[in-house]
């Protein structure tokens, strides 16, 4: 049986992204990264929808080529490029990097998944929420207020503290698993 994280970045004041869908105000720095690196270095596979796939194909896969990359972003590239990806996408014609297209939120295919998956992408977090598909929490607060933006969550959710975790660049990174 699947363990599904939901992991995501917010701002302070609870926004996921921006107004424009822009994310420039994360603070990532090599602590985050490194930290990032190690956790998903141990997940079976990841759980995209296609506007948050989109985004890391457009980078990830030859990241660790690009002169600039640093030590954590070439180790990530090759992360993300070999765990298996499942993709939710009523569009989407076609996928790479180990990547499996799935039209739609299935509870009873998700469940019967084995390992841990991380899922990410706002609708498809919301639509797992919906379905009680998420296990784990593990929101990180980046020390900004946007003040506008698109909220991680839109719905009632009952959470139970796990652990927290501060950072250098002051993000705080709270678990959480469901309320019993």
């Amino acid at each position: 049986m699947a363990k599904v994280i939901l992991a995501a970045g917010v701002s302070v004041d609870g926004f996921f992204e921006g107004p424009d869908r822009e994310i420039d105000w994360h603070r990532v720095d090599e602590e985050l990264h490194l930290h990032f690196n190690d956790w998903l270095s141990r997940v079976d596979g990841f759980i995209h929808g296609r506007i948050t796939y989109d985004l890391m194909a457009a980078y990830w896969p030859t990241a660790d080529r690009e002169p600039s990359a640093t030590p954590a972003e070439v180790e990530f590239a090759g992360i993300w490029r070999d765990k298996p990806k499942i993709v939710y996408s009523r569009t989407l014609g076609e996928a790479g990097w180990g990547s499996t297209i799935r039209r739609e939120v299935v509870p009873e295919q998700v469940k019967a998944l084995e390992g841990t998956f991380t899922v990410g992408g706002a609708e498809l977090a919301d639509a797992f929420v919906g379905h009680g598909l998420i296990d784990e929490y593990r929101i990180y607060v980046h020390p900004v207020a946007i003040g506008d933006g698109r909220p991680l969550f839109r719905r009632a959710v009952d959470l139970e503290l796990l652990d927290t975790r501060t950072f250098g660049n002051g993000v705080v990174l709270l678990r959480y698993a469901p309320a019993k």
